[in-house]
């Protein structure tokens, strides 16, 4: 797998089924972000990303990654764009919202991400296209999907005092 998207999968039980993880994976984010109201504007360095902010970021990245599986999942021969996650970030005016309205937003974005996953085949699991100048299969996005939430649930963990 490369390396860019490794360090999510990395963070993914091997003997998970994907479409179970996805949901597994809303459920276990949901709940560390409905602890969030008390620390919802903290950044815990200056240049960092509050939790709206942080939260905002996942919801984006995972439109565009179902984006990515979706257009290799049709055979789109282009390679797929990257994106700038710190220019997303300051643009999306995260801070604006509630985190309930946040929270609303990541559950009907990961239940549309998991109803397109349950609409592939398996033989569109293994499709591969190129996305951010990266070889990938549709099912390794899946997986970066419900790694990269997880990478930053436990940046809440550790960093946010979330759990403290």
């Amino acid at each position: 797998m490369p390396d860019f998207y490794d360090r999510y999968i990395a963070l993914v039980d091997e003997n998970i089924d994907l479409i179970d993880g996805l949901y597994t994976s809303e459920t276990i984010f949901e709940n560390t972000i409905e602890k969030l109201i008390q620390h919802q504007d903290y950044r815990y360095k200056p240049d960092k990303w509050t939790p709206k902010e942080l939260l905002q970021h996942v919801i984006d990245t995972e439109r565009i990654f179902a984006y990515r599986a979706l257009s290799i999942a049709r055979l789109e021969p282009k390679a797929l764009l990257s994106f700038d996650e710190n220019d997303y970030a300051k643009n999306s005016k995260a801070n604006n919202r509630t985190i309930e309205s946040l929270l609303r937003e990541f559950k009907l974005v990961r239940q549309s991400t998991s109803i397109l996953f349950e609409s592939f085949d398996e033989d569109v699991f293994h499709e591969t296209g190129i996305s951010f100048k990266i070889k990938i299969s549709v099912l390794a996005i899946g997986f970066t999907i419900i790694g990269h939430a997880k990478h930053h649930m436990n940046i809440l963990n550790e960093r946010y005092f979330i759990n403290k």
